[in-house]
């Protein structure tokens, strides 16, 4: 798209459908699934706030069957946007299996066997990643799944087993729970989310513990097994887990080989990811890479990034590179764990000097109002500047109040700019203006 609209012929090749697996497999449908569970929590919690929904013996029932068939609907419908969106700005779509010849040649064949040999000028590969599986537990689509085969699931999973406590399966762990399934989480660390910030993954696991999740921790999954409609996870101290279903979520591999990569010059790293630089530049000659072939933060909204920063800096316009320090992603359990910027973790090791407030959602006015018990503000100013560098918010939504964090940490505003700019009240975004008001020193 930003190609086309800076004047460039565009030409896509891709096997399956616009947006790829983050609208067709990955964010889209299991964002949407999210939802669902969502709104199941907002109806089972209603009698709280003195709504009664149906009678006092009923409990909200997920018709699996209806959600799947609404999510994978809605991947399509978003796909076939994309498609008319670029469609109508000029660029030519080929539907094929890609592979590059040379720096500046992609050979595409199509589903009926036809090839055709097509020339560019320059070159963006963004050819994404798929599901790693462990060699002892092999996704069959019907009780053991990955990811994109969870959608095949026509009921409700009596107990689900999710392998790996990663974003995703923590993602999924939080929406099977909230639909009703029982479910026990496999983590080969002492925590879910070991990668994210500590405060946000006790909250999470409070809400686990909460909601029944069982947390295994420091245990690893050796096999995955199916016995008739039952699952059996064995663990490496021997122990064994029984459920009806299981789901491995242990990473990803980058769909990297075989394309061709290594003969038109591009490197890659010991893990098959592509190498770019802050433009998004590989090794070879006006070939680019963006999103997770490249290993840089799995995110689509980063993929984005990778893509427009590309053709900027291919086309001659205006580009700044790429800033991890400024990207702000989202966990979508319940509650939601937004992050931006530099992470308390890095301030520990000395990378950064920063004051760092933090602020329970607890003394909130809307979030009582909102029956919300979990979840702060977290904000980390450059000592000695003020300058906002970093957050973290937990809570329903955090994916939107994130933003004016990640306005202050792009633009470089100091904690004052911030807690002088009016807040609504009564408003869970209301904490972010008293943190940074907490965080004002004076010079």
């Amino acid at each position: 798209m930003v190609g086309a609209q800076l004047g460039a012929q565009v030409t896509i090749v891709e096997r399956a459908g616009m947006g790829g697996s983050a609208v067709l497999t990955d964010v889209v449908p299991s964002k949407t699934l999210v939802a669902t569970a969502d709104a199941m929590r907002r109806v089972i919690g209603a009698r709280e706030f003195g709504v009664q929904v149906g009678d006092a013996s009923t409990e909200a029932v997920a018709d699996l069957s209806v959600m799947n068939a609404r999510l994978l609907e809605l991947a399509r419908e978003q796909s076939s946007d994309i498609h008319m969106g670029l469609e109508r700005v000029g660029v030519r779509i080929v539907i094929g299996e890609g592979r590059l010849l040379d720096s500046k040649t992609v050979e595409v064949t199509r589903a009926d066997g036809s090839v055709e040999n097509i020339d560019a000028d320059a070159l963006l590969v963004s050819v994404g990643a798929h599901p790693r599986e462990l060699p002892t537990a092999i996704p069959d689509g019907e009780r053991i799944f990955n990811w994109t085969q969870v959608y095949n699931l026509k009921e409700i999973p009596e107990h689900l087993i999710v392998v790996g406590s990663g974003v995703t399966g923590a993602e999924f762990a939080s929406a099977y729970n909230l639909l009703g399934t029982k479910v026990t989480l496999v983590s080969s660390r002492d925590r879910v989310l070991p990668g994210e910030d500590a405060d946000a993954a006790e909250v999470l696991e409070e809400a686990f513990k909460n909601n029944g999740v069982n947390v295994v921790a420091k245990s690893r999954a050796e096999g995955v097994e199916r016995e008739g409609d039952s699952v059996k996870v064995t663990l490496s101290d021997g122990r064994v887990i029984i459920g009806s279903h299981c789901l491995v979520a242990v990473g990803s591999i980058p769909n990297t080989a075989g394309i061709g990569l290594e003969e038109a010059g591009v490197k890659l790293t010991e893990s098959g990811h592509i190498q770019v630089d802050g433009v998004s530049r590989t090794t070879a000659t006006n070939v680019y890479a963006a999103g997770d072939c490249t290993g840089v933060f799995a995110l689509a909204s980063v993929s984005a990034m990778q893509g427009r920063i590309a053709m900027a800096h291919l086309l001659g316009d205006s580009v700044k590179p790429l800033k991890l320090t400024e990207v702000s992603s989202n966990i979508f359990t319940s509650p939601e764990i937004a992050t931006v910027g530099v992470t308390e973790g890095m301030v520990a090791e000395g990378k950064y000097q920063a004051d760092i407030i933090k602020l329970d959602l607890a003394t909130n006015a809307r979030a009582k109002m909102m029956n919300v018990n979990q979840g702060f503000v977290k904000i980390l100013a450059r000592r000695g500047s003020g300058t906002v560098i970093g957050g973290v918010v937990v809570a329903p939504r955090a994916s939107e109040l994130i933003f004016p964090i990640a306005l202050a940490v792009h633009n470089k505003l100091h904690v004052d700019d911030i807690a002088e700019t009016f807040s609504v009240y009564p408003s869970l975004s209301g904490s972010i203006s008293e943190a940074a008001r907490r965080l004002h020193t004076h010079l």
